[in-house]
């Protein structure tokens, strides 16, 4: 695979750039390929494929004939392209997909939903197999069940197979590790044979093991008569409790049971597609068949343009739906036919490693059951659709009012630093990041504070900021372009917001500067209560309505930083215990330690403690006087510690945020 970023010059609105469309598109390889549309601020405004990269790019750039209004405002919007060569129209398609969910372009129809459904594994390939669930399909010995659209009836399943079955739930290496530890807690409660004391055979178990299977694959009269039977039997012997245990796991597994509906004669694996759109929104509901049974269904949202037609919203749905998603069916049954089917069917078969069909079922129970998923479409995009405008009402929505306040061209990725730390002990920066509204937890960094000692604030931002900006741009320069696939740090924000003001704003742009970096700077000025009046930007307050949408995300951002950077910080000092800046003086026990905290009001006052009056504490002797005190000497010079008044001395349990 060769991929070629292309140079020249063109004139855009903002001046002389430096590319000419008209002498790159000349350079076009007639060969397949994807190709990256970027727009004003270098972002990836779309992505697609083609057969022949020359004849296909090309075909934007002549007559406006025919093409849709979204085409035409994306087209003025182009300031350059890239493209990557590859062997094959397959290849090109499933680098496509990956591109655009890695990008989310906004001008590519694009899945709203990005979600990992969770299965049920049983581990064929040990020895003593476990049943577990998982989010990752494997090309293993494993059996997978799934997916399933509700993680809570997969654990209730899989402990109820643990009851009726007695499969082991721990991870020990059998038979390696068997006879080495007495059998644990579920065995005692009779949920586990314990085949790691040796006390079923491997034979055994695993003819436990099949009972289950046959359960997941909805067999259950075995099952049911068996445990009806044990019920009469330790009723009849006025053994009430046993029965009612029975009693009980003939609820569950009726509750499971119900769950599970019949809907084909056969027993083959697909999923049904059924789309409908209206305007902007499209939902996509998708009936997953396993086994010839409904074991979920789940609907997805998409964002379209309103001349979108129907087989190409479709089209867009199976590429970004089905790129790595971990079990792919034998069959997909959708409701019209789409462009470049066959080429669907190869990746897909490729992806799954046998077979797969695209249907387009035309009479009989086969059409009731699309039209079905279709009817399921339109009754949950009807109910949405408020609940949709209001959610891109308080994230896209928010994000344009913050882009029109500040006067940006374009705002769709806002990341957003704090600094948290006791005393100076543990001192943490998180890096929070938001895009187009939402939060990109994917991309959330931590940042343990290496060079700053002490609560030093503005220091500890300076590096935490250093850090992430130094280690994006040595990524780009070491993997080129390709180095935007990975890895948060090599994609830059359109928005810093810091939140602090004048000061933690000038911190974030000197380190900018220094780094050659243009990225705007956005901070949040105070009042009296440390309330939100408005913002720092480009050294001029402004003036934000606390009623806005804009307001509210502000809020919401700086909420998941506090709490991004105050968890960090706990969890480090929940393993290191309560510690304070006292503990990293040398002579300082825990004895001396609560002598100098109850003598001196506050850090302030022990930092300017003489030798003498340290000295006059009974707890203290000359040797650990004295080291107190050079301690903050040498620390005060080096600029480490800054406590003021109000801060007590060893204080812990409280962050600083």
């Amino acid at each position: 695979m060769e991929a070629k970023e292309t140079i020249g010059k063109q004139k855009t609105a903002g001046g002389e750039g430096d590319f000419q469309i008209s002498e790159e598109l000349k350079k076009l390889p007639q060969a397949p390929g994807v190709y990256l549309m970027h727009g004003p601020r270098d972002e990836v405004i779309y992505v697609g494929k083609a057969v022949n990269l020359k004849n296909r790019v090309r075909q934007y750039f002549q007559s406006p004939k025919g093409k849709t209004a979204k085409i035409l405002k994306m087209i003025s919007l182009i300031r350059r392209f890239e493209y990557i060569v590859v062997d094959s129209e397959l290849e090109a398609l499933v680098l496509e997909n990956n591109l655009i969910k890695e990008y989310r372009p906004k001008y590519n129809t694009l899945l709203k939903d990005d979600k990992t459904y969770p299965y049920i594994k049983v581990s064929l390939e040990e020895p003593f197999p476990r049943i577990y669930m998982t989010r990752r399909v494997k090309k293993d010995k494993a059996r997978y069940f799934g997916p399933y659209t509700s993680g809570l009836a997969v654990k209730e399943t899989i402990e109820l197979l643990h009851r009726l079955f007695k499969i082991r739930t721990c991870s020990r290496v059998l038979p390696r590790d068997i006879g080495k530890e007495r059998p644990c807690l579920y065995h005692h409660m009779n949920q586990c044979d314990a085949p790691c004391a040796g006390l079923i055979s491997q034979e055994e178990y695993r003819a436990q093991v099949d009972k289950a299977l046959e359960f997941l694959q909805g067999k259950y009269d075995h099952v049911r008569n068996y445990l009806t039977e044990q019920m009469e039997q330790a009723s009849e012997q006025l053994e009430f409790e046993k029965a009612a245990e029975y009693r009980d796991l003939l609820k569950a597994i009726a509750e499971i049971a119900t769950r599970q509906k019949v809907t084909s004669v056969d027993t083959d694996d697909r999923d049904i597609i059924g789309l409908y759109a209206a305007g902007k929104d499209a939902v996509a509901q998708t009936f997953f068949i396993r086994d010839g049974r409904l074991i979920g269904r789940e609907s997805f949202h998409l964002d379209i343009d309103e001349k979108d037609a129907l087989p190409e919203i479709l089209l867009s749905f199976i590429k970004q739906f089905y790129t790595g998603t971990p079990y792919i069916p034998k069959e997909l049954w959708i409701q019209t036919p789409i462009e470049g089917g066959d080429l669907i069917e190869q990746w897909l078969t490729r992806a799954r490693g046998g077979r797969v069909h695209i249907r387009y079922p035309q009479k009989g129970q086969k059409e009731k059951l699309v039209e079905m998923a279709v009817q399921n479409a339109r009754i949950v995009l009807e109910r949405d659709s408020d609940k949709m405008k209001r959610e891109e009402l308080r994230t896209i929505g928010a994000m344009g009012e913050l882009r029109d306040l500040l006067g940006l061209p374009e705002l769709h990725r806002v990341e957003a630093y704090d600094i948290s730390n006791t005393n100076g002990f543990e001192s943490v920066g998180s890096m929070v990041v938001y895009q187009d509204g939402r939060p990109k937890r994917s991309d959330y960094r931590k940042f343990r504070i290496r060079s700053v000692k002490g609560p030093n604030d503005y220091a500890s931002m300076r590096e935490v900021l250093q850090r992430r900006f130094s280690h994006g741009l040595q990524e780009l320069s070491q993997g080129g372009k390709e180095a935007e696939l990975t890895g948060s740090f090599t994609r830059f924000p359109d928005l810093l917001l810091m939140d602090g003001g004048k000061g933690q704003v000038h911190i974030a742009e000197e380190v900018l500067r220094e780094l050659g970096l243009s990225i705007c700077v956005c901070g949040m000025v105070k009042d009296d209560r440390h309330r939100t009046r408005g913002l720092y930007f480009r050294d001029q307050e402004l003036p934000i309505d606390p009623h806005s949408e804009a307001f509210r995300l502000i809020t919401r951002i700086q909420d998941e930083t506090h709490r991004f950077a105050i968890e960090y910080h706990k969890s480090l000092r929940g393993k290191a215990g309560v510690h304070s800046i006292l503990d990293d003086i040398k002579g300082i026990g825990p004895v001396r330690r609560r002598a100098l905290m109850k003598h001196f009001r506050d850090l302030e006052a022990l930092k300017q403690a003489s030798v003498e009056e340290l000295s006059a504490i009974p707890e203290m002797d000359a040797a650990a006087a004295k080291s107190v005190f050079l301690f903050f000497r040498e620390a005060g010079e080096a600029g480490a510690i800054d406590g003021g008044p109000g801060q007590k001395a060893g204080e812990a349990g409280q962050e600083k945020d």
